[in-house]
C-alpha cells in the first residue's frame, strides 16, 4: 500500500477552505442581499436609494476625510519616531518601541473610555467632536503605522548612506533618494492598516464624538439590524471604496516592485 505523497499543494487546502467559508461565501451573501429586495427579487433599488440619498453620500465623504486626516497625522508622528528608533544606536531601543506598542495590549474599549474621561475633564467632550474623533483614531492606530515603518527603515543598508556621503550627498539628498524610497513598503503597509479601518471604526466616533459624528461603519451596523439588503449595499460600496483606495496607494504591488519604482 502506497503512502499518500505530501506536496506543497497540500498546504493550500486549509487556506482554500478558509477562503471559501470566510471570504467567498460571505461575499456571495452580501452581493445577493445587495441586489435583491425584501421579496428576494433581483433589484437595483438599493443602489438607487443609496446614491440618491444626500445623507449617505455625505457620510462617505466625512468618513474619507476623517480617515485621510487620521492617516496623515499618523504618518507625520510615526515616521520621525520610527526613523529615530531605527537609526539609533541605543542598546535597549526596543524598550521605547514597546512603549508605543503596549497600548495595543489593553482592551480597546478601556482605552477609548480613558480618552473620553480625559476630554470630559478638559471640557471638550461634546464640543470638538471631529477633533475628538480624529484624536481617538490616531491614538488607536498609531502603533500600526510605527511598526511597519520601523521594520522597513531598520532593514536599510547603512552602506547606502556612506556611499551617498562619498558622492557628496547631504542629509536631505540621502533622505529623498535613499530613506524615503526604500521606506515606501512600510508607508504603504501603514497606510493600509490605518486608512481603511479608520473609515469603519464607529466606536471611536460614537464615544468621543458624542454620537454626533457618523461614519460609514455606523450605517452598516444600523442597517444590518433592520434591513440586510440596504446594509449589504452600503457594505458593498465600502468594499469598492477600499479596493480603489488600495489600488491608488499601490497596496496590490509587490514589495520588490514598490522599491524598484521609487529608486
Amino acid at each position: 500500500m502506497k503512502m499518500p505523497r505530501f506536496s506543497r499543494k497540500t498546504l493550500c487546502i486549509p487556506y482554500a477552505v478558509f477562503l471559501l467559508f470566510f471570504v467567498v461565501i460571505p461575499m456571495f451573501v452580501i452581493l445577493f442581499y445587495a441586489f435583491t429586495d425584501r421579496e428576494m427579487h433581483f433589484s437595483f433599488m438599493n443602489f438607487v436609494r443609496f446614491f440618491s440619498d444626500p445623507t449617505k453620500l455625505s457620510t462617505i465623504v466625512y468618513s474619507l476625510v476623517i480617515a485621510l486626516i487620521t492617516t496623515v497625522v499618523c504618518i507625520l508622528v510615526a515616521y520621525p519616531v520610527a526613523y529615530i528608533l531605527a537609526r539609533s544606536k541605543m542598546k535597549k531601543k526596543f524598550v521605547i518601541l514597546m512603549l508605543f506598542v503596549t497600548p495595543m495590549w489593553i482592551n480597546f474599549v478601556l482605552r477609548v473610555n480613558a480618552i473620553r474621561e480625559l476630554f470630559n475633564w478638559i471640557g471638550i467632550l461634546g464640543e470638538a467632536n471631529y477633533f475628538n474623533t480624529v484624536f481617538g483614531m490616531v491614538y488607536d492606530f498609531l502603533p500600526f503605522m510605527i511598526l511597519p515603518l520601523y521594520t522597513t527603515l531598520q532593514k536599510i543598508d547603512v552602506s547606502l548612506y556612506e556611499a551617498s556621503a562619498d558622492l557628496g550627498g547631504n542629509a536631505f539628498t540621502a533622505f529623498t533618494r535613499i530613506t524615503l524610497p526604500l521606506s515606501m513598503p512600510g508607508i504603504i503597509s501603514g497606510v493600509t492598516m490605518v486608512f481603511l479601518p479608520s473609515m469603519t471604526n464607529y466606536v471611536v466616533s460614537d464615544m468621543l464624538g458624542n454620537s454626533k459624528v457618523t461614519i460609514i461603519g455606523k450605517f452598516i451596523y444600523e442597517y444590518f439590524g433592520t434591513d440586510w439588503h440596504m446594509g449589504s449595499m452600503v457594505a458593498l460600496v465600502l468594499l469598492i471604496v477600499v479596493f480603489v483606495s488600495s489600488l491608488l496607494s499601490g497596496g496590490f504591488k509587490s514589495e520588490e516592485n514598490v522599491r524598484g519604482a521609487n529608486l
